[in-house]
């Protein structure tokens, strides 16, 4: 079975190797998370022939036997395993589904011989109990499907990125739904709705109690439908209701926490550039992989292309660790505010195309009222590139490779 390395991920968890931390790799199911780990493990073995790996999965066969055991069973099993005088190097996959699953992380963190490193597929693995808990003690590196750069590594058809864009806009980046792809979209898309699916019933009806699962649905497909468009729980509750698919605030709100706690979604909030300050209101949200989108709406990628656009430009600035906001600059909005891990400020603008004067006057409005001197990027699908005082306009597909002119 064909993989790729996940380098940005892989390098993380070098210089992680051996620190005094719990590497927690979280992300949504089927992302890429196992996966990871096992290519990890191989470079622990390439490093040292005689390294100690222990790497539990629930789910495989030989280690069945310890799904219906407590915690506290399954650390004397670990324990019981490890080589003596030597650092072990311990991977256990969704261990949320371990219950008191807290209390068998603390227990393996504080062995001196241990080095721990676990996966889950929901947020509650870094619940505010368990944060408190770990607090100094546990890094999280989020693992997404497959950048764009990836895609084409995957599938081997970087000769013409321009086309196999449009797939991966179509697809996604579940690396089984890319590889199923090859023999016609339908099983693609039939992988991705058993995803869901799975998803639903593992990470999100188990912890949460949901009232009407079409109602539950509804509120799903809103968001997916919304991309890049600002919402509240107010908003879509009155508007479902509208459409005689009556529910409350507070179930909408609910439903979409559990949706963001899934990985699902990723919430993003406005933030006041020159007030320099964040606010709580008119929040947007973004689908962690497109390819959802198609196989559960059906939606025709033209009539959004400029909101799945900022879509896959989000997710690839979160890959590459910053922060991000949506920019608020006076009563108008810059699409995304990121800061980098050097604290280095840039605006951003995405728009599928500007050729028309209008639009383009209507992308730069924005930066024209930012006074400060951080970087301006308005990213379209045009191929010209230029600036406009100083504001660069650049094509998306280089950006998201790297390889336009800085």
């Amino acid at each position: 079975m064909k993989t790729i390395e996940r380098k940005q991920y892989l390098n993380k968890l070098k210089v992680l190797k051996d620190k005094n931390l719990i590497k927690v790799a979280t992300g949504v199911r089927r992302c890429g998370k196992s996966t990871l780990m096992v290519q990890f493990q191989k470079m622990l073995r390439k490093e040292n022939k005689e390294v100690s790996i222990i790497s539990i999965n629930m789910d495989a066969p030989q280690f069945r036997f310890l799904a219906e055991k407590n915690w506290k069973e399954i650390y004397d099993y670990i324990i019981n395993n490890l080589k003596k005088n030597t650092m072990n190097y311990v991977f256990m996959d969704e261990v949320q589904n371990v219950v008191e699953f807290e209390k068998l992380l603390e227990g393996l963190y504080v062995h001196p011989n241990i080095d721990l490193y676990v996966t889950g597929s929901n947020a509650f693995l870094l619940s505010s109990e368990l944060a408190t808990l770990l607090t100094g003690r546990a890094f999280e590196i989020n693992v997404l499907p497959f950048s764009f750069a990836e895609f084409l590594e995957f599938t081997g058809k970087s000769a013409n990125p321009d086309r196999a864009f449009a797939e991966y806009i179509r697809i996604g980046g579940f690396p089984e739904a890319v590889r199923l792809s090859a023999d016609g979209y339908n099983f693609a898309n039939e992988y991705l709705k058993t995803v869901f699916n799975n998803i639903f019933q593992n990470d999100i009806s188990k912890r949460i109690k949901i009232y009407g699962e079409q109602s539950y649905l509804e509120v799903f497909n809103f968001l997916i439908d919304s991309i890049g468009s600002t919402l509240s729980a107010g908003n879509i509750a009155k508007v479902l209701t509208a459409n005689k698919k009556k529910i409350d605030n507070k179930t909408v709100s609910k439903y979409i926490n559990s949706l963001v706690e899934a990985y699902l979604f990723y919430k993003v909030n406005r933030y006041d550039i020159k007030g320099k300050q964040h606010l709580v209101t008119q929040e947007k949200y973004y689908v962690v992989d497109l390819g959802f989108r198609n196989a559960l709406l059906g939606k025709e990628l033209v009539s959004d292309a400029g909101h799945l656009l900022e879509n896959v430009i989000y997710l690839e600035l979160i890959r590459r660790n910053n922060q991000v906001w949506i920019g608020k600059a006076n009563n108008l909005e810059v699409d995304f505010v990121a800061r980098n891990n050097e604290g280095i400020t840039q605006y951003i603008q995405v728009s599928q195309t500007v050729q028309h004067p209008a639009t383009l006057a209507r992308e730069l409005a924005p930066f024209e009222t930012i006074g400060d001197h951080n970087e301006k990027l308005l990213i379209t699908m045009d191929f010209d590139m230029g600036t406009y005082n100083g504001i660069k306009k650049i094509n998306a597909i280089d950006w998201l490779l790297n390889s336009y002119s800085k």
